[in-house]
């Protein structure tokens, strides 16, 4: 950025003649945790401002950093904070802010991928939001090209770990039968994992169905579905219910080997003696009814 520093003299400014132009929002902990500290040895370390205009009071400032600082210090009642004034842009102290968010540890993907979507607008190159965001160029250039293209799902799935961002860039740009290649090539060496490849797979499906961007519905009168996404669709239902009906066999046959393995304890006259022993006395109502007999 261009802005150039104003004053290195530190300057005890009034808050209130303080506007936060960029807020965000805070940890509550990590907030008080602030609070705390500044009560007990001060502020170590000023804000930083940029003069924004007069008035009849005297100077105005905006907020280039500092926020935690600024609202403890008027949590804490005080009226002045010590401040470093900036000669700076509007536009610079916004995005020095917005850099200043990016760099922390905790930010929602959501937050990055907007900050990189106004720095591009901005006019930086991928290169230059990379040397100010501490990310690798060549990443940078894949998420503007799938932020352009507005594969939300895809860039989701890069930052939770499920794909790398390689792979998304080749599914954004491939037919059907090049991404189950791209699939099984990402498997055998090992890119995606079992439990990866399930998730990626049911990603694509709801790419396919619902749309790339969140907040999509399913194609209705206007856009009517095709036959062949119909029949895709029946027989991804059929595989569902028969997957459910293997499940509901599988927990009868558990059930059924639970039940004579009970009816056989319970002939004991030894294991029900120990029983009223431990105070053991109960049993879930179906189970007790599947033991008399009354459920098959």
């Amino acid at each position: 950025m261009d802005g150039g520093k104003g004053d290195e003299a530190i300057h005890l400014i009034p808050v209130e003649r303080i506007r936060i132009a960029n807020p965000r929002s805070r940890n509550r902990e990590m907030f008080a945790a602030m609070i705390d500290s500044i009560a007990s040895v001060g502020l170590k370390r000023p804000i930083t401002v940029r003069e924004c205009g007069r008035d009849q009071d005297g100077p105005r400032y905006d907020l280039v950093c500092g926020q935690g600082r600024l609202e403890a210090v008027m949590a804490l009642g005080e009226k002045t904070i010590p401040a470093l004034i900036e000669n700076t842009t509007e536009a610079d102290a916004y995005l020095r802010g917005l850099i200043e968010n990016m760099a922390r540890r905790k930010h929602t993907n959501r937050d990055l991928l907007t900050a990189i979507r106004i720095l591009e607008d901005r006019g930086y190159s991928s290169p230059e939001i990379g040397a100010k965001t501490g990310l690798d160029p060549s990443y940078i250039s894949e998420i503007l090209i799938l932020l352009r293209e507005g594969e939300e799902r895809l860039i989701a799935a890069v930052e939770r770990g499920w794909m790398p961002i390689y792979l998304a860039s080749q599914i954004a740009h491939s037919d059907d039968s090049a991404m189950q290649h791209s699939l099984m090539d990402a498997y055998q060496d090992g890119t995606l994992k079992g439990p990866q490849l399930l998730k990626v797979r049911r990603l694509i499906e709801r790419r396919k169905l619902i749309g790339k961007a969140y907040g999509h519905k399913f194609p209705g009168k206007d856009q009517p579905p095709s036959p062949r996404r119909l029949a895709q669709v029946y027989q991804e239902e059929v595989h569902r219910q028969q997957m459910l009906i293997r499940k509901a066999d599988i927990g009868e046959q558990r059930l059924i080997l639970l039940t004579s393995a009970l009816r056989r304890l319970f002939a004991d006259e030894h294991f029900r003696t120990l029983l009223r022993a431990e105070g053991l006395l109960d049993l879930p109502k179906p189970l007790a009814d599947r033991l008399k007999g009354e459920t098959p």
